[in-house]
């Protein structure tokens, strides 16, 4: 059975629309509150790289949402774009004795 599901937001995404926008506040203040490059936070925001373990930890501590949430919507993100790769009708159960 195929569910049709909504694009997942990559975690820069969500961080850019629900933590920078609307405070208005810039990628550099951000870096500098993870104590990371100001490039890190640019190609994080801009869906490029990956939000990794310690970057969920400090992610956590910073915008305050645990560093389990920031991991689980990377996986979420990840499946879903997985999911459009790969025609998984070419792929059979294995049946165990």
């Amino acid at each position: 059975m195929d569910i049709n599901q909504h694009q997942p937001l990559h975690p820069g995404v969500f961080i850019k629309r629900v933590f920078l926008e609307p405070n208005k506040v810039g990628s550099n203040q951000l870096a500098r509150q993870l104590h990371v490059s100001p490039g890190l936070i640019s190609r994080l925001i801009n869906s490029k790289i990956d939000v990794s373990p310690l970057m969920a930890l400090k992610l956590s501590k910073v915008l305050g949402v645990s560093a389990e949430s920031w991991l689980q919507m990377q996986d979420n993100f990840n499946l879903y774009k997985a999911r459009e790769e790969i025609n998984l009708a070419d792929y059979e159960l294995m049946e165990f004795a």
